[in-house]
């Protein structure tokens, strides 16, 4: 299949994308746990707190320094890559992008020195109120990030300008509060403290399977299992959130994520597996659970969940109306001082439906000319590859719900004071906390699958297509860049990942005599005679 400009300039934002979410949730969530940690430690006093922080610190360092480097490379892709987006949602997207740098990104970056360097210069209190800043800043950055993909999901608060065709906001307000936004955050976030818990509890298994800095490790998945089970069961029910705004303002999404090809009575049924058939259009088989999709989504027994093919043909009516739209803002643009006011009524009136004519453009040079097959197939290039989308989704669900199992167990055997237990009998769970490390992160790229795939063809919902929003690039241009971001991601990812090693390798400070106990297989258990190693 050759590729084109628009195929190749998705590829490099989404590779940079999913890089560059590597580094963001753990960056997210140890900001939190440091912060929380260092807390214990001015409270107490008690040096091992202060040890902690410091470790989870130095990896918390290596990942925000390979973050930043990642996430500038990002905007860059905005001018370079997708112009005319930039032209046309500059006056929106501009803002909450200006105000991350300066009020997040710049409190996060002063503040993290102080953080490290400023142990011996600073008061605890001083120190722990600089933490409590990086932790802040860390999170109202990825606010504001996503604020302004909130807004491409659910463009609120501006309107098209048929004079400089460009999005021009009318409420900030509106952008600001933007539920979809708000729901977004919420559940990101708490995907990020979810990756930093099970993260920190892993490597806590990882010592105490190896017999070093037990001290620490069992105070450090003490506050992993509570901190990851609270925001476990966040993310779950916040998603849950996210499925409701995506039946108000993405219906084609919710559709794909469930294979619904069909509207159904209300309630809806949920299909747990499926094999869905692009195709025939059609599920070549699934197991159904009764009114499950209708509850979650709608929550009530009597809203009709609209199916793909019902939404094809609403779209094909709103192609139809996009064409009159479109040949109305040409006659503005041709003649703004000379044109009727029945024109400009015209266009106001088609004005919410402009972005799909844009999806005839590229069947025909003038959508008022469309045959009726150019639209079904404009109309069925709405519809996002429903069997990725299916099972990515199913693959974060999966996630999240053992999420929930795996720090509910080690909550208890840390809140009732029997991590020995693990040691001694019970090693397999701390093999499979080590052994889970990397399942947030396939969590958290799924979730970004599903929402920027799910959203296409669209770069705005509903409002401009992917396929309009590129520069005038050749394809060679984009391939070059292309493969020099993936070097270079690739070169860091493989600099992050040999550093964490390190690292943790060499664990925490020197300090503990209790770290120096010999495996578990060596030691009596509840009295017992010694069990020889083997």
């Amino acid at each position: 299949m050759e590729l084109s400009v628009v195929d190749l300039s998705r590829l490099q934002f989404a590779m940079t994308a999913l890089y560059h979410f590597l580094f963001v949730p753990l960056t997210i969530g140890l900001s939190i746990l440091l912060a929380t940690m260092e807390t214990v430690y001015v409270m107490t006093g008690r040096e091992i707190w202060k040890r902690m922080v410091k470790f989870w610190g130095t990896l918390f360092g290596i990942n925000f320094v390979l973050g930043v480097a990642t996430g500038l490379t990002m905007e860059f892709q905005f001018g370079m890559n997708w112009a005319y987006f930039s032209q046309y949602v500059g006056d929106v997207f501009g803002a909450p992008l200006a105000i991350e740098g300066l009020m997040a990104f710049f409190m996060e970056a002063t503040f993290v020195g102080l953080f490290f360097f400023g142990w011996d210069k600073l008061s605890k209190r001083q120190h722990l109120a600089a933490t409590w800043a990086v932790a802040i800043g860390t999170n109202f950055s990825a606010l504001w990030i996503l604020i302004a993909n909130g807004w491409m999901q659910n463009p609120v608060g501006a309107e098209f300008n048929p004079e400089t065709m460009r999005m021009e906001v009318n409420s900030f307000f509106d952008v600001l509060f933007n539920p979809v936004a708000q729901a977004k955050f919420v559940h990101t976030v708490s995907a990020g403290y979810v990756t930093a818990a099970l993260f920190m509890l892993g490597i806590s298994a990882w010592y105490m399977l190896q017999g070093r800095h037990l001290q620490i490790a069992k105070r450090s998945m003490a506050i992993a299992s509570a901190f990851g089970f609270a925001s476990a069961l966040s993310v779950v029910v916040l998603g849950d959130e996210s499925g409701y705004e995506a039946n108000l303002n993405q219906k084609m999404k919710l559709a794909t994520i469930e294979a619904m090809w069909h509207t159904e009575p209300a309630p809806a049924a949920f299909n747990v597996v499926a094999w869905p058939d692009m195709e025939k259009r059609e599920n070549i088989f699934a197991i159904e659970v009764p009114y499950v999709m209708g509850l979650i989504a709608t929550r009530s027994l009597d809203t009709v969940i609209p199916g793909i093919n019902e939404l094809v043909d609403r779209s094909k009516d709103r192609i139809r109306q996009g064409a009159i739209a479109w040949d109305a803002l040409q006659k503005i643009r041709e003649n703004p001082d000379t044109v009727t006011e029945e024109v400009r009524e015209t266009f106001r009136y088609n004005a919410n439906s402009l972005g799909y004519a844009y999806l005839l453009l590229p069947y025909t040079d003038n959508p008022m000319e469309a045959t009726t097959a150019q639209i079904e197939e404009a109309a069925w290039s709405t519809v996002p590859n429903v069997f990725p989308m299916f099972y990515a989704f199913r693959i974060m669900v999966a996630c999240g719900f053992f999420f929930i199992l795996l720090t509910t167990v080690f909550f208890y055997y840390s809140s009732t004071g029997k991590l020995d237990v693990l040691r001694e009998k019970r090693r397999w769970l701390l093999h499979v906390a080590v052994w889970s490390i990397p399942l947030p992160w396939i969590a958290c790229e799924m979730g970004w699958f599903v929402a920027e795939y799910g959203r296409q063809p669209w770069i705005i919902e509903s409002m401009l297509p992917t396929s309009a929003a590129v520069s005038s690039l050749s394809v060679t241009e984009v391939l070059l860049t292309l493969a020099g971001f993936v070097i270079l991601y690739s070169t860091l990812l493989v600099i992050e990942v040999t550093l964490m090693i390190k690292y943790i390798r060499i664990g925490p400070e020197d300090g503990e005599t209790a770290d120096a106990l010999p495996p578990a297989e060596t030691r009596p258990v509840s009295g017992a005679a010694p069990v020889p190693a083997e």
